[in-house]
């Protein structure tokens, strides 16, 4: 026993990673072979008969994407307690799509949203709006997701960032392409399997070797293990102050912005179109809301987790790097600067490594969406456990890669080719679509993770943006308010998605300006994160105006909407 544990410890990280991401790719070829799709339900839904535990594991895996295993404990990291938006609004934002829409779409019967939007609102305009909008988002998203990729590849593979994007563009092909729903479902919850696994193994050792509490989630609140009685909390609060930083534990954000960015990362969430869509993989309504109760139980292990390993990463980085000789910087620091995630500038030419505050002072710039990846490294954990996180962050972002594939290829098979271009489409002719469109998604997804506009979470923050722009009232209205007509849902929804796309294009891009406007220029103080909360009040706003000028929607239309609202199984309790 003892010799084989020293053999592990002799592999190095790179033979570890090969070993464990070989051994998890695999896994998730194997399954998307066995369970490649033979008909449109089973590549669009995968037949339907998905158990509720199985949907809720790929659900959580679905969910919890790149942005929350690499990215999202990177920005609490660098942003504190400004960093919470990101897990209240995710969080809160599956509640409500949980308990809000899911059931009702489900027994609408439309597994895309462009489907339901088509249908409700009885006409193809409000279609193929709804398709732009559905692969504006999914392009925006699956970027982030790609990006993702490609960290993890540059650091772990020792390849370059845009090989890394590629490798994992092939990957994601193989079993979305073969597989359609109904293999990245399995495959799916194979990787919520490997992403919880290596996001909470590094945790728990790094959270007993700085507290010696084994639970990341009370250890981060704990007492150092040094027996000097410091609060972990207090130790980050005095460290970040010394170097010119805000306390941990303090909120730079005004409290519009934050709550901005909190309604907008939670009604995008319910407007997301490659989540919605898991609902459709169970047989019954009931399965739909079972399997979203297990989801968030899953999803709650990570999000619970990741305040701790952002800690526990900063005041690592800060106590390992700040300060010290550059000459005797530690591997890890050497290895992430050759991709070029991190990097150092000796500007006083004194030798020591200058992280502070202030801009024309700090000689360390240090991406976030390495805090994850390179935790256990700073921490000196074994190799396996450096490797496993990779084998995570890959099965994270290939994950959600993969569902934002399959919306793609079916907003353009089902509802562009079959719905509006060529109705006497065969089933072969639009699996064959399918199959194509997911092949175009993939390398125009690949372009952008390879020229993103951000770090992960910032650029998938922008397309729950766009999400709560466009769907969410469509939606929401769709389902609650039967006199919504086509007219008010097609106005909002333009409407809603262009002021979200000037927006994010002028104060996140800076395409109308020579430079970035600072954010003294944002529009009542909102940063490009938060407004898809303006644009989605905007949307309402000119859904009503435009619905009060023109007629009603049919009366069959109308009925549908009474229809869905009624629990199944109520007409059957009354008449006994």
């Amino acid at each position: 026993m003892m010799n084989s544990f020293l053999f592990a410890e002799g592999i190095d990280v790179q033979n570890w990673t090969y070993i464990l991401v070989g051994i998890t790719f695999a896994l998730y070829i194997g399954i998307a072979i066995w369970s490649r799709a033979g008909s449109t339900k089973e590549f669009y839904v995968a037949g339907g008969g998905v158990s509720p535990l199985a949907n809720g594991m790929a659900t959580a895996a679905d969910w919890m994407s790149a942005a929350s295993f690499i990215s999202m404990a990177g920005i609490i990291s660098f942003s504190g307690y400004d960093g919470a938006v990101y897990l209240m609004g995710w969080t809160g934002g599956y509640v409500l799509l949980a308990l809000l829409l899911a059931p009702y779409l489900r027994k609408f019967g439309k597994f895309t949203v462009p489907d339901f939007i088509g249908d409700r609102y009885y006409s193809k305009t409000a279609r193929l709006v709804a398709v732009f909008c559905a692969l504006l988002v999914s392009f925006t998203y699956v970027a982030g997701q790609m990006r993702g990729v490609g960290i993890v590849f540059s650091r772990f593979l020792e390849v370059d960032i845009n090989t890394g994007v590629i490798i994992g563009m092939i990957i994601v092909l193989f079993y979305a392409v073969l597989g359609g729903m109904k293999g990245i479902t399995y495959t799916q919850v194979a990787q919520y399997c490997v992403l919880i696994f290596a996001f909470m193994v590094p945790a728990i050792f790094i959270s007993i070797q700085m507290t010696g509490n084994p639970i990341p989630q009370l250890g981060f609140g704990s007492t150092l293990a040094d027996g000097s009685g410091t609060y972990l909390l207090d130790k980050l609060d005095g460290l970040s102050t010394q170097l010119g930083f805000n306390e941990y534990t303090e909120g730079s954000k005004t409290t519009i912005d934050v709550f901005a960015i909190t309604l907008a990362l939670m009604v995008g969430t319910a407007g997301l179109p490659h989540v919605i869509v898991r609902f459709f993989t169970v047989k019954r309504v009931k399965d739909a809301r079972k399997s979203a109760g297990l989801a968030l139980l899953l999803i709650v292990i990570l999000y619970t987790t990741a305040p701790a390993v952002s800690v526990f990463a900063r005041t690592n980085l800060i106590e390992t790097v700040s300060n010290q000789p550059y000459a005797d910087a530690p591997e890890w620091f050497k290895k992430w600067e050759t991709t070029g995630l991190i990097s150092f500038t000796d500007k006083n030419n004194d030798g020591l490594i200058k992280y502070v505050a202030n801009e024309s002072q700090n000689e360390l710039i240090v991406d976030r969406d390495i805090m994850v990846l390179a935790n256990p490294e700073i921490a000196k954990l074994p190799n396996w456990v450096i490797a496993l996180v990779a084998a995570g962050g890959l099965a994270a972002a290939l994950s959600t890669a993969a569902g934002l594939l399959l919306v793609i290829s079916a907003s353009v098979s089902h509802d562009l080719v079959k719905k509006i271009i060529k109705p006497d489409i065969s089933e072969k002719g639009e699996l064959i679509a399918a199959r194509l469109s997911a092949v175009g998604a993939v390398c125009v997804s690949g372009y952008f993770g390879i020229n993103p506009p951000g770090f992960v979470a910032a650029v998938v923050a922008l397309a729950f943006g766009l999400a709560a722009a466009s769907f969410f009232p469509a939606i929401i209205l769709g389902i609650f308010y039967k006199r919504m007509n086509k007219e008010g849902a097609i106005a909002g929804m333009i409407v809603g998605i262009t002021a979200m796309l000037l927006y994010m294009i002028k104060y996140k891009l800076g395409w109308f300006d020579a430079e970035l406007p600072d954010k003294s220029a944002w529009w009542f103080g909102i940063s490009p994160e938060g407004f898809g909360t303006v644009a989605m009040v905007l949307n309402f706003v000119v859904s009503f105006v435009v619905m009060k000028f023109t007629k009603s929607p049919p009366e069959d239309v109308q009925e549908i909407v009474e229809n869905i609202r009624i629990p199944s199984g109520a007409g059957e309790a009354v008449n006994h």
